[in-house]
């Protein structure tokens, strides 16, 4: 008898405290739920223990990952039915019971104790399965303090070295790696070249001037500096894939004599000072507790009046701090160690580094904009995304990037560009009296 989509749906209705947000198709065919929009697709009978054993978000992704669990239909509009359960739960405390591993152990409602053994009868056989191979942290060897150099490159290793050419094919010719600057009906292409141009001309970047470029990813933003306004520019990564192909970018368009591309820690840059600083989406990988380190390096590598250009996610500000996790799928499967603080902290550590913060721009809506493109580049090559890493990876791209769409549409995260100067005793930024007339 195919049942088992009307027995998964009354347990779980009982866990949720509510009906479900989607419809949803069981391993031997039965569906259960509301009619309309997308279906989620238990494909086998592993994807309900993933979920039972890890509950919440990371038993989803696992499952997602592996191919246990799939959409038929708009992913983005199952993600926003579910996200906000999701959301809230996740945002709770762990329960001092969860070091068993038994999820009846999790729960003290006699009503939901019997949702759970039902779940697990349905599971059966009861056995935990492994994350898939795609997960960090699974690797031999001690663990390294969180944020060391050795951590730090680990774990860029992890998310950027997975193949230029797999990249090439969601990001597009740009090759760049953060939130686009669009216009209405431009391309991601124009959009992508407008932030480079933006940040340039925030920067006040003129021939001869030293920028320091701080993550420079493929070294679109250091081939952009140089090219178009004839920067001698110093591009630094941790990642040994992105430094030998934006290296290749750099011989090709003959600009050896004006881009140097590094595999450096920007804990070891020395050679300074700079007149500009340009750090685009490469923050969120240094960790509050080396922040104020961040800054202060990046403060004494400037000569006073040069400018940092920091673009940087945010995350919404919780009501106790202490309360702030880092998300489980984000950290498991995408960024390991990434950690977002909210604009306010941001800005904080940069003013107590010595900077003068001298303009902040909000690229919130923006970001939401650039994701769904690199959605959309990811589904347009599926089959080559695949290829060149595996189908665990793309699917970790297609579930990151999509969600964190729908988390910039909800304000859940933001995006900022903050300006900050290195002044002296007197003001000698050069900065236009009025706001953001930067030059063109």
């Amino acid at each position: 008898m195919n049942d088992a989509a009307p027995r998964l749906a009354a347990p779980a209705e009982t866990l949720l405290g509510a009906p479900l947000p989607v419809r949803i198709r069981a391993w031997d065919g039965s569906e259960a739920g509301p009619l309309g929009g997308p279906v989620l697709v238990l494909n086998n009978r592993r994807a309900l223990r993933r979920i039972l054993w890890k509950p919440g978000e990371l038993g989803l992704a696992r499952a997602w990952v592996a191919g246990d669990l799939t959409v038929d239909g708009d992913l983005f509009e199952l993600l926003d039915r579910v996200g906000g359960l999701l959301w809230e739960r996740d945002r709770e405390p762990e329960p001092a019971a969860a070091k068993d591993t038994r999820p009846a152990a999790l729960l003290r409602d006699p009503r939901a104790r019997a949702a759970v053994r039902s779940l697990v009868g349905l599971a059966r056989p009861w056995t935990k399965p492994a994350p898939p191979p795609e997960e960090a942290g699974r690797r031999g060897g001690p663990r390294q303090p969180r944020h060391s150099r050795v951590s730090d490159r680990q774990a860029i290793s992890h998310h950027y070295d997975v193949g230029n050419a797999f990249y090439e094919r969601v990001l597009g010719p740009s090759m760049v790696y953060s939130c686009a600057y669009w216009t209405p009906g431009g391309s991601l292409e124009d959009a992508q070249q407008d932030k480079l141009d933006l940040v340039c001309r925030k920067l006040a970047l003129g021939p001869g001037d030293r920028l320091l470029d701080v993550g420079c990813g493929w070294g679109s933003m250091a081939l952009h500096a140089a090219r178009e306004y004839g920067a001698k520019v110093t591009g630094i990564t941790l990642s040994r894939e992105q430094a030998a192909y934006a290296r290749k970018r750099v011989a090709e368009e003959g600009l050896a004599d004006l881009v140097e591309i590094r595999v450096q820690d920007y804990r070891d840059v020395k050679d300074g000072p700079y007149d500009a600083v340009s750090s685009i989406g490469m923050a969120e990988h240094v960790g509050a507790d080396r922040y104020r380190t961040y800054a202060r390096s990046l403060y004494g590598l400037l000569r006073p009046g040069g400018r940092l250009l920091n673009h940087q996610i945010a995350r919404r500000p919780e009501p106790d701090e202490e309360a702030y996790r880092i998300d489980a799928f984000i950290d498991a499967y995408v960024f390991p160690d990434g950690e977002l603080s909210p604009l306010g902290t941001t800005v904080g550590e940069l003013e107590r580094a010595g900077f003068e913060v001298r303009d902040v721009e909000a690229l919130r809506e923006h970001y939401a904009l650039t994701l769904r493109a690199w959605v959309a580049l990811l589904e347009e090559h599926w089959e080559e995304a695949v290829r060149l890493t595996s189908p665990g990876r793309a699917r970790v791209w297609q579930l990151y990037m999509a969600a964190s769409a729908l988390a910039f549409e909800h304000n859940r995260l933001g995006v900022n560009q903050v300006l900050a100067v290195r002044t002296g005793t007197r003001s000698a930024s050069g900065m236009p009296l009025r706001a953001r007339e930067w030059p063109q």
